[in-house]
């Protein structure tokens, strides 16, 4: 999909020179799907504690 963004030409080098993508494209993309792999984690985050356990740590751990 094409679109047209006004990017800081600062933040896109300075990407460019830490990501493994070869073109804008590329590494925007890239920090688009850790974006949103970042929300989904926070996401997650948000329930900790909030479901019960029931289960045997003990157990769980003598399997290895």
């Amino acid at each position: 999909m094409r679109t047209t963004l006004n990017l800081n030409d600062e933040a896109v080098e300075a990407a460019m020179a830490v990501s493994a993508g070869r073109t804008r494209t590329d590494v925007i993309n890239e920090a688009l799907r850790e974006y949103a792999r970042r929300k989904r984690l926070k996401g997650l985050l948000d329930l900790r504690g909030k479901a019960p356990w029931e289960g045997d740590l003990d157990a769980l751990r003598a399997r290895s």
